[in-house]
């Protein structure tokens, strides 16, 4: 479509509402600092027993979710390409959804399982909102024409970061006023859990009604399902091969993402340990990035229309060097205030103009969960590497500002490959006019 159904986009863009209470709230905000006050009750300090072993409580946080990102990357090819062949890429998302929110639910009952079960919730959690991502954001291509998608793929993530901001407040208002409603201070927090649960199914009920049905099936699917998957990736692969520009972003999306998420997911742990941050003071930190990412986001979606894609992610990227740089130094909470804000202007920018440069790149197909499938098992992949160096390398050091260093190499790496796909984008435009136009929309 041209212009694009402001109905249909509006339910898009509900789910994020509805999934990225997970992100802020569990992930980034008060799951971290329950789970540092929980396992140091439990086990009388920071290092706890896990499956026969030990480990510092920050360190497993980071395998867990390692691992989550490992089994989500070798699971969506198989998944997006059942999608594609037989016409259900909605009822996956339904099941993704589900089943993150009830992880997320679960997560209630956190202090009286055993550890490795309450992991697993974790883990659960983030495979269901992780999972769900690569069939909603198949969605985009579908919805929108290239010269909308910027704008639409921004107002997904604004959506996403007012309804986390307002449940994070929800969650603020439980734990600071929990002597007056009669419970402790764990159990509004527990409470906050499973709030987030039922915001998560509640509201992506709007997007299941909203978005168009499934494309149907095609006829001459044959073979399993666990082979057609890597058949998929691997077409999309050979595609990906022969497209200069499109090859380049991902390699630089590879490198950058391994610093964006995984600033985003130990910043919160980052405070408590080495700032000696108040949880309270934490919380009303994020809520401030939240919506200062707000801004960021639509803020990026307009420069790119201006200056184009690859020139504002160059400066992005160049400006999350400067805040890892900065954070390997920081002693006070007021330079993390501070840095937190950069962190808000660069943090909802670079994931909604990744994602809608992405869009722009590919090549006109109806394979678009095959194809966002391999956008997001490189980004899981990355995601998986990432976390787990840094909590490798803390673990070896027993010092998680060495572990900043390595963020920055990542950065730097992808901010090569962006200068190197601009080029080749513009050789491409002098050399061949008439290039495809994949080629020329970012």
């Amino acid at each position: 479509m041209s212009i694009p159904n402001k109905k249909v986009v509006n339910g898009w863009a509900m789910y994020d509402w509805a999934n990225s209470v997970y992100n802020l709230v569990i992930t980034t905000t008060f799951f971290p600092i329950f789970y540092l006050g929980v396992t140091r009750s439990k086990f009388g300090g920071d290092d706890v027993e896990f499956l026969g072993g030990t480990l510092k409580n920050s360190v497993l946080y980071d395998y867990v979710l390692s691992a989550a990102y490992l089994i989500i990357a070798i699971s969506l090819p198989i998944l997006s390409s059942i999608a594609d062949t037989r016409g259900n890429k909605k009822n996956f998302l339904r099941f993704f959804c589900y089943t993150g929110a009830l992880a997320c639910s679960s997560l209630f009952l956190f202090p009286n399982l055993p550890l490795e079960l309450s992991m697993l919730s974790v883990m659960l959690a983030a495979i269901g909102f992780w999972g769900g991502l690569v069939f909603y954001n198949s969605y985009l291509p579908e919805i929108a024409a290239p010269e909308y998608q910027d704008r639409v793929s921004a107002r997904g993530f604004s959506f996403g970061y007012l309804g986390s901001v307002l449940m994070q407040l929800i969650g603020f208002a439980l734990v600071t006023l929990h002597g007056a409603l009669g419970v402790s201070e764990g159990m509004a927090v527990q409470i906050t859990f499973l709030l987030v649960g039922i915001w998560w199914f509640g509201f992506a009920q709007v997007t299941f009604k909203r978005l168009p049905a499934s494309k149907p099936a095609i006829s001459d699917h044959t073979g399993s399902v666990f082979k057609d998957g890597f058949v998929e990736l691997k077409k999309v692969y050979a595609q990906v091969r022969v497209m200069p520009v499109l090859k380049r972003f991902l390699r630089a999306f590879f490198f950058y993402s391994m610093g964006v998420q995984t600033v985003m997911m130990v910043a919160v742990i980052f405070a408590s340990v080495e700032l000696k941050m108040e949880s309270t003071n934490l919380i009303i930190c994020v809520v401030l990035i939240q919506l200062v990412a707000i801004v960021g986001a639509w803020g990026m979606a307009r420069l790119s229309g201006r200056f184009g894609n690859f020139k504002v992610l160059i400066a992005t990227v160049l400006l999350w060097i400067g805040v890892c740089i900065n954070a390997y130094y920081i002693t006070t909470e007021t330079q993390f205030y501070i840095l937190a804000m950069a962190v808000g202007l660069v943090m909802g920018g670079i994931q909604s103009l990744s994602r809608s440069t992405y869009a722009k790149l590919i090549p006109e197909t109806r394979d678009t969960a095959s194809f966002f499938s391999y956008y997001d098992v490189t980004e899981k992949m990355a995601i998986a590497i990432g976390v787990f160096s840094f909590g490798y390398i803390e673990h070896m050091t027993n010092n998680m500002r060495t572990s900043v260093l390595v963020l920055i190499g990542f950065f730097t790496i992808g901010l090569i490959w962006l200068f190197s796909a601009l080029q080749k984008q513009r050789r491409l435009a002098n050399g061949k006019p008439q290039a495809p136009a994949f080629e020329n929309r970012a």
